[in-house]
């Protein structure tokens, strides 16, 4: 007669041998295979990105110099736009000095505009692709932030943060987008801030220009998928930049104070994007 312990143990032992021989093998060869596919993944963005035309404004500080860096080191073809020549043409040659030309043999080109004037945009879009031909990559970072209370500011005020910050990414996006639909291939991304999707009081111009800038790149993203473009939003938190310092106030002049966030992240010198 076999006891109720040896029928347990019994039924231990088979669960053992199917973990052992089907659970686990499983297991590690759905691992095996989701590393592999990760690793395919990486490797093709990698050939994607070596070579492409990459746009990036704001393109001399914060955010949007480690872009520079980043998709520079990947072997792309830079375009880096700002509004000060002499930071773009350093930062062309910090780049340059850093390469390894085994796998970046392209030498980063500068164009100089102001977001907030929408003639210039068109005149950078129309060099760009003169000088390029096309782009692949278009990353709208460039923005200006505010610091303020509604009563106290003035509407030009408002008008000046939604030029930077809404105006001037979208009719930078226009005047290129016609040539990635041509080509059925391009990537538009936009750096907004989680200020797009909640306001916070004192930041009424600033969250109501990243606002219009998540819901115009959303609806941009459901017209063009059928030319295979893709749209990308960037919402970031805290990030440790200088935005606070050339930021503007209710009067429209510069706010000058880099912003401690130590009581919300335990680190120094972090803004809000």
């Amino acid at each position: 007669m076999v006891t109720g312990a040896a029928r347990k143990a019994v039924q231990k032992g088979r669960l053992m041998d199917l973990t052992s021989t089907v659970i686990i093998p499983l297991l590690f060869g759905s691992l095996g295979i989701f590393s592999l596919f990760r690793l395919l993944q990486w490797m093709r963005m990698r050939a994607y990105l070596r070579g492409a035309v990459v746009v990036i404004t704001g393109a001399t500080s914060g955010l949007g110099k480690e872009c520079a860096k980043a998709f520079h080191a990947a072997g792309s073809r830079l375009v880096l736009c700002g509004r000060d020549s002499e930071k773009l043409k350093d930062l062309a040659q910090e780049l340059s000095a850093m390469t390894d030309h085994r796998k970046n043999m392209h030498k980063p080109h500068t164009v100089v505009f102001d977001l907030s004037d929408t003639k210039t945009i068109l005149s950078a879009a129309v060099e760009i692709l003169k000088y390029l031909g096309h782009v692949d990559i278009l990353i709208n970072n460039a923005g200006i932030s505010y610091r303020g209370t509604i009563v106290e500011t003035g509407l030009d005020v408002d008008k000046k943060v939604m030029e930077t910050n809404y105006f001037g990414p979208i009719a930078l996006t226009k005047a290129l987008l016609p040539s990635m639909i041509k080509r059925r291939q391009g990537h538009i991304v936009a750096i907004s801030s989680v200020q797009g999707k909640i306001s916070i009081p004192f930041r009424s111009a600033y969250a109501a220009s990243k606002h219009a800038t998540q819901a115009f790149f959303d609806c941009l993203r459901a017209e063009v998928e059928q030319y295979d473009i893709d749209v990308t939003v960037i919402s970031p938190g805290y990030i440790q930049t200088n935005l606070s310092l050339n930021a503007v106030t209710a009067d429209g002049s510069r706010y000058g104070v880099l912003m401690l966030t130590w009581l919300y992240f335990g680190s120094y010198g972090q803004e809000h994007c």
